[in-house]
């Protein structure tokens, strides 16, 4: 690689920094709550059943609206739709951190993540479309390695400002990044909103779409409570195909004006890269969850040490996510996203042989491991997912590819629940969810090495085809 190749310009850098903040904001606000729901709690006399929805809210909007948000953002302008969801995001934080109710807090969050469902994809389109063809690996790697910054920050510093200040600081906090980062986006970033547009919304395909996700969603969050064979999953489940089939039969009536376009849902490298994400984020999200609740339940440790025991596996992440940005553009997609899925599921294994008296410094080995092969991996996948498709359709790509993300991480979830619960005992439990995640993790490993090439198919704009 040349050095004019590796050289960016001082406004590419500005931008960068920019919607750097902008990625840090939706993945703190992803983390930084699960450890104030105790104080939440207290100042408003509620309960767990209650305040964990400050979570599941914001999680559950933002993985509906994701696909819409990203259809918008090729459509409108991915940094008109940027600021919209920037300016959604920053106002409803204000409301959440004055907020003097329950249910003021509750839509508070769920309406925050209507603005991080508009700027997820805007964001990796605007990244992608900033920087050239040949540093798209360098766009992955920045990407997730914020991501992985802000979801290990966020219950450091949830805490931090919980018990200096107030949990309210979460939300407070929020403004003068976003204003900072809306701020410099406006000087640097050119507008991109397409000439001519001819294609129109598809109302139809977003509300069928939109309702089939959140019954999805919603099943899958209550499933843990209540049970499979509960009424009101069986219900949610039942509406989720109802709908999912009338999007269906949308979406080939309306033809080119389509929610996920002909090229896009047609696209079987886009998809396996999809398939791929939805498997290893299995065992993403059962580490995330089961790693803190091993040294809470087991070892007796506080949350904030619980949380801060994620840490190798965050740090590891991190740093790994931005070193597989240059490897990916010496070695491609295959070899690294196929190098981060056995990392993956070796530090599942290494995880996976947990008792009693296991100790968190004989967990760390595990946890460097397994966030070196996340990193690897959906950086990797990421660039993969997006480059593959045309340009014009970057934003819908990585709307899609982190709802596969977030369904993937929901639906492990259920499962590494019903197996732990089954258990005689929770550290028995977590040793047989891990195994079995290492096991979903080879066969992830068969999906990347069969059919993901990240070479990408017919690049030019749908304009020129």
């Amino acid at each position: 690689m040349t050095d004019e190749k590796t050289k960016l310009t001082r406004i590419q850098v500005l931008g960068l920094f920019a919607l750097s903040l902008a990625i840090f904001l939706i993945g703190n606000d992803l983390t930084a709550f699960s450890v104030a729901i105790p104080a939440i709690e207290k100042d408003f006399n509620s309960n767990i059943t209650t305040t964990q929805w400050i979570i599941n809210g914001y999680t559950l909007a933002f993985g509906v609206l994701l696909i819409s948000g990203g259809r918008l953002a090729d459509m409108f302008g991915r940094r008109k739709i940027f600021f919209l969801g920037m300016a959604a995001f920053a106002f409803f934080s204000l409301l959440g951190g004055i907020a003097t109710n329950i249910p003021m807090l509750l839509a508070a969050r769920g309406l925050m993540g209507i603005g991080s469902a508009l700027m997820w994809p805007a964001i990796l389109g605007l990244i992608y479309g900033m920087l050239p063809e040949d540093r798209s690996g360098f766009a992955g790697g920045l990407v997730m390695g914020m991501c992985a910054a802000a979801n290990a920050i966020g219950p450091v510093l949830g805490g931090i400002l919980t018990d200096l200040l107030s949990w309210r600081w979460i939300f407070f906090i929020n403004l003068p990044v976003a204003a900072l980062a809306f701020w410099v986006c406006w000087k640097v970033i050119p507008d991109d909103t397409p000439e001519n547009v001819t294609e129109r919304i598809d109302y139809g395909g977003v509300i069928t779409l939109t309702t089939s996700l959140f019954c999805l969603l919603l099943a899958l969050d209550l499933v843990v409570d209540i049970g499979f064979k509960s009424p009101v999953i069986i219900v949610l489940a039942l509406a989720t195909l109802l709908f999912m089939g009338a999007f269906i039969l949308v979406e080939r009536h309306v033809g080119r004006d389509a929610l996920i376009p002909v090229d896009v849902a047609t696209n079987h490298g886009f998809f396996a890269a999809g398939i791929a994400t939805l498997l290893l984020s299995v065992v993403f999200f059962a580490a995330l969850v089961y790693v803190p609740q091993y040294l809470s339940k087991v070892h007796n440790h506080s949350a904030m040490y619980s949380g801060m025991g994620l840490l190798p596996m965050m740090v590891s992440f991190g740093l790994v996510s931005f070193i597989a940005g240059g490897l990916y553009e010496t070695l491609g997609a295959k070899t690294i996203v196929s190098a981060g899925t056995i990392a993956m599921c070796i530090g599942m294994f290494m995880l996976s042989h947990l008792h009693k008296e296991t100790t968190f410094l004989q967990m760390v080995p595990g946890l460097v491991v397994l966030g070196a092969g996340i990193g690897l991996f959906y950086s990797a996948i990421t660039t993969a997912a997006i480059t593959v498709v045309a340009p014009e359709r970057a934003s819908l790509a990585g709307a899609i590819l982190y709802m596969f993300q977030i369904g993937g991480g929901a639906i492990g979830l259920g499962m590494n629940t019903t197996i732990v619960a089954m258990a005689p005992d929770i550290s028995t439990g977590i040793d047989r969810a891990f195994t079995v995640n290492a096991y979903l993790a080879m066969v992830g490993l068969v999906v990347c090495l069969l059919f993901v090439s990240g070479k990408p198919a017919d690049r030019a704009p749908l304009s020129e085809k």
